[in-house]
């Protein structure tokens, strides 16, 4: 008898990213490209859209957190995006500063940058692996 639990895993809800302040939050994210779909002050809610999927980033009111770099041994939220090297100069054109220049992977390249209290977030693409992409790039 195996003490592994059993379940089939069906994709990825939400992912809750802690914030200092909502507002500050959500403006900062539309200008790296991740939409409102919706915000509920009330709650200290906001849910980013993620391409056509349901699921998004939820920022969660924190009040407690600061601003703050991000730690050495963040956790990574990587988004795929068409062109990661293309995403990098456009979150310079909007005034975000990324953590490093645009890296090779193993199927393509990423860029990633933190939000003010330290959640980082990196857009990858598939430019070496077009088969894996959600779509071919353009």
């Amino acid at each position: 008898m195996s003490d592994d639990v059993s379940y089939e895993l069906l994709g990825l809800d939400n992912v809750l990213l802690p914030v200092g302040d909502l507002g500050e939050a959500v403006r900062f994210y539309e200008r790296a490209g991740l939409p409102a779909a919706f915000r509920l002050d009330d709650a200290g809610i906001a849910l980013l859209k993620v391409g056509k999927e349901t699921p998004g980033v939820l920022l969660r009111l924190d009040e407690a957190l600061d601003h703050r770099p991000p730690p050495w041994a963040s956790p990574r939220l990587w988004l795929e995006v068409p062109d990661a090297r293309s995403a990098a100069r456009a979150l310079a054109a909007a005034g975000i500063t990324t953590l490093e220049e645009p890296f090779s992977t193993a199927t393509g390249w990423t860029v990633e940058f933190a939000d003010p209290w330290g959640n980082v977030i990196g857009l990858t693409d598939y430019a070496k692996r077009p088969e894996l992409a959600r779509r071919a790039p353009r």
